[in-house]
């Protein structure tokens, strides 16, 4: 078993910047890929970026492409996810999630965290 905490939410202004960590425990010698999806009021769970887990393989869903970014740091056992440039289009409970291979659906991915909510305001 995984567990999976995300922190770093929060409510920004259109154009700024947040960073999302998630921390890994439990089972973090196996090695997964981390993702990270998130879920608009009223809207399905969506991806938004993944990483393997050697950090060499990154994919982003077009939507955010050149303003977040995905990284993680193994020695914490912690994933990141650099926000910037936050449109209001962006706000979402953002969810991490780790799967056995690099996917970007979410009935690929095992482990889930609960969720940090990102409110972008106008």
């Amino acid at each position: 078993q995984v567990q999976l905490v995300e922190s770093g939410g929060g409510l920004v202004q259109a154009g700024g910047s947040l960073r999302l960590s998630c921390a890994a425990s439990g089972r973090t010698s196996s090695r997964y890929a981390m993702g990270w999806f998130r879920q608009a009021s009223g809207k399905e769970r969506e991806f938004v970026a993944v990483i393997s887990w050697s950090g060499s393989r990154t994919n982003y869903a077009v939507s955010v492409l050149g303003r977040f970014t995905i990284s993680r740091d193994n020695a914490k056992n912690t994933v990141y996810l650099q926000m910037n440039s936050l449109k209001l289009e962006d706000t979402a409970v953002y969810y991490c999630a780790a799967s056995n291979f690099i996917a970007t659906k979410t009935h690929q991915y095992d482990y889930w965290g609960q969720g940090t909510q990102v409110t972008v305001s106008s």
